[in-house]
């Protein structure tokens, strides 16, 4: 069966009172000029201007809305039922694609027509766009991901469509961990791969969740892993398979940046 060099990409932007971010969000998601691109933004009835930024950029969406809605999760799943691409994701209305990625999925797509999950890495920025830090990651695997955590971004990730039929949708009881019990519930299920290059940035300022409601994200992720708890012994080895895996990838300046910070005692998240 022939590869299409552009398969159908649809990207979902939910959004509420981001007036500040929207438009740099919006903008690198056009600005890919890919040319087989699905762009939908749901909107949660926004009163700070941002439905005048997104009529600014009516002729460049497949898709919008605006009106009050259950929250975050809650526009995702409007608008990946509504997705018609092959390959699917959500960009938060205050994070950016980096330029080029879309065709870099698309490679990646063709050279891997196996893998139902492809990502890429990351990049943390503040309000004014400086980078902060980079976070690498590896192949996505569903131990792992138990293990260690969300090694995976929805900044930087796509995803076959045709996935939602057999695991459905992102679970509406989570408000802050969503992303974390999806992109287990994909590893559990798809072929994943990894592709070594920044393609999206999240970008942290004082009104984000991870920001203002670290207790509730805790709390998910304890729900989350009930019953999958795994030794400390066991977790350890996972993060030695990482390591190495991104030694093996000739990335030694990025371990070896961890593995200082981790030896100063310093709070540094994932190497």
């Amino acid at each position: 069966m022939a590869v299409s060099l552009f398969p159908k990409i649809s990207i979902v932007t939910p959004s509420f009172n981001q007036a500040g971010y929207l438009e740099k969000t919006i903008n690198s998601v056009i600005d890919q000029r890919y040319p087989n691109l699905e762009y939908i933004i749901i909107d949660g009835g926004s009163v700070d201007g941002s439905v005048k930024i997104i009529k600014k950029y009516e002729p460049y969406l497949t898709y919008w809305i605006s009106e009050r809605d259950n929250g975050q999760v809650d526009a995702i799943n409007k608008g990946l039922r509504r997705a018609s691409g092959e390959w699917v994701a959500w960009q938060n209305s205050d994070d950016i694609y980096y330029p080029g990625a879309f065709e870099e999925l698309a490679e990646a797509i063709r050279m891997h027509p196996e893998a139902s999950l492809i990502i890429g890495d990351l990049m943390l920025i503040d309000q004014d766009e400086k980078k902060i830090r980079d976070v690498r990651y590896i192949n996505p695997e569903y131990h792992a991901l138990l293990a260690e955590g969300m090694l995976i971004a929805n900044q930087s990730s796509f995803w076959r469509r045709e996935l939602h039929e057999k695991i459905g949708y992102l679970d509406e009881n989570y408000h802050c961990s969503f992303d974390y019990e999806w992109f287990l519930r994909v590893a559990e299920h798809a072929k994943g791969m990894h592709v070594s290059s920044v393609w999206g940035a999240l970008r942290y300022h004082d009104e984000t969740k991870t920001s203002t409601m670290t207790e509730r994200f805790l709390s998910e992720q304890k729900q989350i892993l009930d019953g999958r708890s795994m030794p400390e012994w066991r977790k350890s080895m996972y993060k030695l398979r990482r390591l190495s895996l991104m030694l093996g990838e000739g990335q030694f300046d990025y371990v070896f940046r961890g593995l200082r910070k981790f030896v100063a005692g310093q709070k540094g998240g994932q190497v």
